[in-house]
């Protein structure tokens, strides 16, 4: 089959864009508001984008809570979603006005990041702290700007559970990775290989 995404006429049930592009990591990313509330929301369009500097972005469809806070504020944490945070994860993903906890909602104990003043899961296995470096709406192919915030951050500090460090390296194994597929699909990535890449000829 083949459509365009103008008319988007795939005689689907669901729209399959997502599950084409899958699995995705998920960001849970922790803010807090100028007036001192905590956030916290997972964002399936997120991911690192570069190493050196360490930077990672997600993106917002609209100027949502965890986008503001991050504008206002500069700075934002992303935590680690593993399987046995799975519907803790899910449980903060509800809509509620600005400035009610998600943290308090889903159970989780909120931390003050070492580096940013934004609260992270102490739960988590893994977070990022991170700096915003640029918060932008990308443009469509008329070059009008879409409705989506992208914000960009360069990770400052990272903390990492000592459990899922194996041999100098995080067991994947152990740690069990979530990621989003389409619809309300999500997999765990504990199955794990190895591949070497081909020598330059």
């Amino acid at each position: 089959m083949f459509y365009t995404t103008d008319e988007n006429r795939h005689g689907l049930r669901h729209d399959p864009f997502k599950a084409i592009v899958a699995p995705r990591p998920i960001g849970w990313i922790g803010t807090r508001g100028l007036d001192g509330s905590r956030n916290l929301s997972p964002y399936s369009f997120f991911n690192a984008i570069g190493d050196a500097p360490k930077l990672v972005m997600f993106s917002s469809g609209g100027r949502k809570d965890s986008a503001r806070n991050a504008e206002e504020t500069g700075v934002f944490t992303t935590n680690f979603v593993s399987r046995h945070l799975l519907e803790k994860m899910n449980a903060s993903s509800v809509a509620v006005p600005y400035g009610v906890d998600e943290f308090e909602i889903a159970g989780l104990t909120p931390k003050q990041g070492e580096l940013v003043d934004a609260p992270y899961v102490a739960e988590a296995l893994a977070v990022l702290e991170c700096r915003v470096t640029e918060i932008r709406n990308p443009l469509d192919l008329s070059g009008k700007p879409t409705d989506d915030v992208l914000v960009f951050g360069q990770v400052v500090g990272i903390h990492i559970d000592e459990t899922i460090i194996r041999d100098g390296r995080l067991d994947m194994a152990v740690a069990r990775p979530v990621g989003r597929m389409g619809y309300m699909d999500y997999s765990e990535s504990s199955d794990v290989f190895e591949m070497i890449r081909p020598p330059r000829p």
